[in-house]
């Protein structure tokens, strides 16, 4: 996805940055498009100097501010984002199934949106009926430690109409923040 995602952008200019990264990331082969589509998915101070890796560990740019963007995360979806070191923890115990803690806020960027996400189980591929799906725009993600005492009284609701959680009373429990229309 290929998109200049800033906090203070106007809703006009995500939309049309969003349907531009959805028809330029399904054709990306060379590293030159992979770096360019990572890059999209945070602010650009973030993302000039992050390393850029693609879905399958490789290093396609080193960077020196210790975010880390990607194309995608994995090869069935093409959603890009900017993380931040704990970002990158919850990244990878996600992929492994594993158990995930933290002691630091964690933020990460997806100003290109999401694919559709079951908003309670970080698992669920199957949309059934009656389940919270939500297909985000574009967001900032948020985790903190101790998220069951932190995040108590924020919304799990994603149509609450602002921020809320995901993945709630789970390891991967963190706060989305819209920043645009969903598709």
């Amino acid at each position: 996805m290929v998109s200049i995602w800033r906090l203070g952008m106007g809703l006009s200019c995500v939309v049309s940055l969003v349907a531009l990264t959805v028809a330029t990331a399904v054709g990306a082969e060379t590293k030159e498009e992979k770096i360019e589509i990572a890059m999209s998915a945070g602010p650009v101070q973030i993302s000039e100097n992050a390393t850029i890796m693609d879905m399958d560990g490789t290093i396609l740019r080193e960077g020196s501010n210790g975010w880390t963007c990607m194309p995608s995360v994995s090869p069935e979806l093409d959603v890009p984002m900017c993380n931040d070191a704990t970002w990158m923890a919850i990244v990878e115990a996600l992929g492994n199934k594993a158990p995930f803690e933290t002691s630091t806020v964690g933020i990460s960027y997806m100003l290109g949106g999401d694919v559709p996400t079951n908003n309670d189980d970080p698992f669920d591929t199957t949309q059934d009926p009656g389940e919270p799906w939500v297909t985000e725009g574009p967001h900032v993600m948020i985790t903190v430690p101790n998220p069951e005492e932190a995040l108590e009284g924020i919304s799990n609701d994603p149509n609450v109409g602002g921020p809320y959680v995901m993945f709630k009373n789970t390891p991967y429990a963190h706060i989305m923040v819209p920043l645009g229309a969903r598709e």
